[in-house]
Formats: structure tokens, sequence, C-alpha cells
């Protein structure tokens, strides 16, 4: 068997055979299996346990066992306990989910802690197909369907060449000892129920009932690289980079038929989920400045283009002041370059939309660099009258995030530039301006 494992490896890419793996062991006979075969086939590797504390003592037999299959292989043993069910309470998760989070960031702890090249664990081609069908009853697309992969990042799972019977005959053969989870036997998890009692309905309908489900996982794995490598060509053709955002083409995702599907697979990348993507795309036709969000981005409804931004937790202050003395102004969203002169610009007139020429004896410091923030007004520059900078923004057609990353220079309580875009006609040049202030914005 451990000439298959070989063979596998290398048909699969998992690894190169010199990489030293950290195997995730439980102490079942899947687990303790794969152990026998990386020894047998002169892999190296290391040992890695939990201790999830769910079956009284049973868990440290467990633990006890591994310890000393770790000795006996001569082989570095990694173990930890987890407080799983207070964890699970606390994050509001099932046992199942909060077992898995704490064992996989523990193990890529590890991993990275004593440069171990990949993590493998036992799964085999028993559990494709037993996650295949809890993918299908819980709802799932393409990615669910094909189930479980050989190689998914630092994670590598080199027994899915192997049926759990053949792993059976292999643990007898070799007189391999090993543990039994009691929590197997049980019908209160899905996995249990399906393999249980719908695998073995399905052999009574078909001998090769399980042969044929992985042949068709196998076309579906397949299918899905097709798939994707569509998404990605889409992708590449409707969604543009704009410093931290990415903007999406309303009119461009429009003409795409299923829209619900290519929008889902865009958006995915990004948390977002299908029925987020069902409410967004009921949304097109709203106004301008709907948000909706994943845990990690939001995306903005502006008049043509789906708006994608990170959710930062930003401790920069909304407000600075600028001393009379100073001639520079920089953070990570601005950076501004201050220059008095006495010659130069003819009145009234603002050399570009990112330098502004300001009468200095109109000024009061020190001066204010903030954000805009509702009920500000200024007089725009050319105009008599007094404008809510909210309305301007409308104008001047802004999206939320282009008005929420805009920045006003101010002299006490009035705006006197509203950065980037236009100047207060209070503060403009005159034939009487003596000293001029000039801001550049970099």
């Amino acid at each position: 068997m451990h000439n298959e494992l070989i063979s596998y490896i290398d048909k699969e890419h998992l690894f190169n055979t010199k990489d030293v793996i950290l195997l995730t062991v439980s102490g079942g006979v899947d687990s303790v299996v794969m152990c026998e075969l990386f020894y047998s086939a002169g892999l190296p590797f290391a040992i890695a346990h939990c201790n999830f504390q769910l079956r009284a003592t049973e868990s440290d037999e467990d633990e006890l066992f591994v310890k000393q299959l770790a000795s006996h292989y001569n082989v570095p043993f990694h173990h930890t306990r987890f407080e799983t069910e207070a964890f699970a309470k606390k994050n509001k998760f099932s046992t199942q989910v909060a077992a898995r989070e704490l064992r996989y960031e523990w193990f890529e702890k590890i991993r990275i802690q004593h440069r171990y090249h990949f993590i493998a664990t036992a799964h085999h081609q028993g559990d494709i197909i037993e996650t295949f069908f809890i993918n299908l009853i819980r709802g799932t697309g393409i990615s669910g369907l094909r189930s479980i992969v050989p190689k998914q990042g630092k994670i590598i799972r080199p027994l899915l060449f192997a049926a759990k019977k053949d792993i059976l005959a292999y643990a007898e053969k070799n007189k391999i000892n090993y543990r039994e989870d009691s929590s197997n036997v049980s019908d209160k998890y899905l996995r249990n129920k399906i393999r249980h009692h719908l695998i073995p309905v399905l052999n009574e309908f078909s001998p090769v009932a399980e042969s044929s489900i992985l042949h068709s996982i196998e076309n579906l794995r397949e299918a899905e690289f097709i798939y994707k490598q569509t998404i990605e060509s889409i992708r590449l053709k409707i969604c543009k980079k704009k410093g931290n955002a990415v903007l999406i083409a309303i009119p461009e995702l429009q003409k795409l038929n299923p829209v619900s599907t290519y929008l889902y697979e865009l958006l995915k990348p990004y948390g977002f989920n299908t029925s987020t993507a069902s409410a967004i795309l009921k949304n097109f036709k709203a106004e301008s400045g709907k948000q909706f969000f994943s845990s990690t981005h939001r995306l903005v409804k502006d008049r043509s283009m789906l708006i994608l931004e990170p959710i930062e937790s930003s401790t920069i202050p909304n407000e600075f002041t600028i001393g009379a003395d100073q001639n520079e102004f920089k953070t990570q969203e601005l950076e501004l370059l201050f220059h008095i002169t006495t010659r130069g610009l003819e009145a009234g007139i603002a050399v570009s939309t990112d330098l502004a020429a300001i009468d200095l004896d109109k000024l009061n410091f020190p001066l204010t660099v903030r954000k805009w923030k509702t009920g500000d007004t200024f007089y725009p520059l050319g105009m008599k009258g007094k404008k809510k900078l909210s309305d301007f923004f409308i104008d001047n057609k802004l999206s939320l995030p282009e008005k929420e990353n805009t920045w006003l220079l101010c002299s006490g309580e009035k705006i006197v530039w509203v950065i980037g875009m236009r100047l207060d006609e209070r503060f403009k040049i005159s034939r009487t301006t003596k000293s001029i202030l000039l801001v550049q914005r970099k």
C-alpha cells in the first residue's frame, strides 16, 4: 500500500518526498495507518495530536496512545488540549465546528513554528463521498459538490486514494493497533447518519455505487477547473482595481447569463454569500449609496458601478491641525505641501484640482484638515451663494466611498478648500492680495 501512497503523492503533486510533513493523528485507524505508511515509505514526518476533552478519560487515553506512537517511530510529537465546549459556547459554534477551528489554527501554528512543509490529514475515499452528500443536503455550488480535494494550501490528504476497507485490511494484515472513537458509532452527527444509513442503501441499489459516485465527483472536480477559468476571465474583463477598491461595471455584469451566478462567484472571494449576492442583484435599480457587508468587505451600489472596499478598523483620526510655520502634512490617506509666495498668480484662479491658491491674510491659524460631515456648507469658487457640501457631492456625482474619502482644509469653522475639488470663494486671491498660500495635494 505504501507504493500506492508514493504513486498518489506523485500524481497529485502533493509534496517533495524530502519535505517534512506534520501528520495529524487522532489515534484512529485512518491516521495510525497513515503514520505506518509514511514510515514504511521512508517519508520524513512529525506527529500532532489534539485533545478536545470531549470524551472524559477516553480522550486522555487517545493522547497517551499517540504519544507512545510518536515514540515508537522516533519522531517529534506535538500535542495540545482545548476547552472545546467552552470555546463553542462563547463563539456560538457547534462542537464540530469549534473543534475544526481550534485544530486547524493550531496545526498551522505548529507548522510555521517548526518549519514543516505541509499538514497531512487522514481523509480517505469514504470521507469524499460523505462530504459530497453533506454539502448536497445543505445546498452548495460546484465547489461543494467536488467535495474534498487532495491539496488545499498547506493541507494535504495523502490517503484519498484508499477506501476504508483497504485501510482496515492493511491494519489487520500488519497487526497495527489503533484506538476506536466511541463517537463514530453515534448517529448524533449528520456524517455518521450518512455513513451508517445512506451509503448502505445506495450499495443495495448497486454494488459499484461508491466507485460510481467517486468517478462523478472526479468529473465535477475537472468541471470546476474549467468553471473557475471562465469566472476568472470574466473577472478580468469587468472588474477594475482603483486603489484599495474593486469596481464592477453593472452594465457589463447585466449582460451575463446567469447573472446571479456570475455575481456570486465574483463576490465570493470577498466573503459575500449567495443570499447577499441576490439582495445586491435586486437593488441594481435602487438609488446610489445602498450598502452591503461581508465580514471583511463593504459593497456600495453606485450609479453604474459596484464598489468593493475592505473594512478597515482604522485608528487614524479624522481631524488634524496645521501650524503657520508648517510646510508639509502627511497621513496614509493624504499628503499636502504648503508654500507662501507673493507673486505669480492671477486673481481668482486655482492652478488645478490639486493646487489651491489662497489669500494668506484671510486665514486664521492654526488651520484644520478634516473629513467632511453632515451639515457642512461652503461658497464654491465662482458662485455667490452658499451650498451644502452634500449637494455639491451630488452635483459632481461622487460615490459614497469618494464622499467618505474627501478631506477639507478649514480656517476656524469655515471651509477653505474641498481638497482636490473646489476652493471656497471667500478665500480666493484678488488684486489686493499681498501674500499667497499655495497648498498642493501630492
